[in-house]
């Protein structure tokens, strides 16, 4: 079953006189329960792909489907119901709020779903132990380490199992035990509860965990990998292979 859609899509900024193409007439589709990858050079245009999908930003042109919901005609009061029903956020800057600790930013995501204040411990407490913060929850972001803060988004991000997860660098702030942990949740979260995840990175370990791997170069679909039947050491293997065979043109993405 496909549940994303991204049909010709192109992204401009700047003015007239100086635009800058940063999406150039990329499609694909996700099926639900996949995990992809999306690696590139940094301003290959991978983040501003991520950030369309995620509504943060909107298409110059083309169109963007979820769950056959057409997400670039979406007014501003529909992008609020469906980012907090349908999107979890992992994001490099990991946009906490600074005046609340990080039980409250976890918590947040299922008070804007009326859950019950029991289900909101329990789903919280459960989530911080699986991701190794549970001695963080009454700290707050500024006395928190990045690989801290970057465990308390993604447990805010995973805590209300959405049907997409968009990551971007999710592992860029954790040490390797961390960033491991965080990546099989991801793989049970794919599996067991049947989620859909998008992320893009740097990492060539982070992507083999995924199912799927899109190279983007200048904007466009350079390449694709399918794990298949592979274990994560062998598609890892295969996806070593395809960045030392693209040498320079994404050196800086490993």
């Amino acid at each position: 079953m496909k549940l994303l859609k991204i049909e010709q899509i192109e992204k401009y900024y700047g003015s007239k006189s100086s635009l800058t193409k940063a999406i150039d007439d990329i499609s694909f589709e996700v099926d639900k329960g996949e995990f992809v990858a999306i690696m590139g050079a940094s301003g290959s245009g991978k983040t501003t792909l991520l950030n369309c999908i995620s509504t943060i930003d909107r298409v110059t042109a083309g169109h963007i489907w979820l769950e056959d919901m057409d997400i670039t005609k979406l007014r501003s009061k529909q992008l609020g119901k469906f980012r907090r029903e349908k999107l979890g956020f992992i994001f490099q800057d990991f946009n906490l709020l600074d005046t609340m600790t990080a039980y409250e930013n976890i918590a947040l995501a299922l008070s804007l779903q009326k859950k019950s204040p029991a289900e909101i411990d329990k789903a919280v407490r459960d989530v911080a132990e699986e991701l190794g913060i549970t001695e963080v929850l009454e700290k707050y972001p500024y006395q928190m380490s990045g690989g801290q803060k970057q465990r308390v988004a993604s447990a805010r991000a995973i805590v209300t199992d959405p049907s997409i997860v968009l990551a971007d660098e999710p592992t860029g702030a954790l040490d390797s035990k961390a960033a491991k942990l965080l990546l099989e949740r991801f793989g049970y979260l794919n599996k067991e509860k049947g989620a859909t995840i998008m992320m893009v990175t740097h990492d060539s370990f982070t992507a083999s965990y995924a199912s799927r791997l899109i190279f983007i170069k200048d904007g466009k679909i350079f390449s694709e990998l399918n794990r298949g039947n592979d274990s994560r050491k062998e598609f890892f293997k295969r996806i070593i292979d395809v960045v030392t065979l693209l040498g320079g043109d994404i050196s800086d993405a490993i």
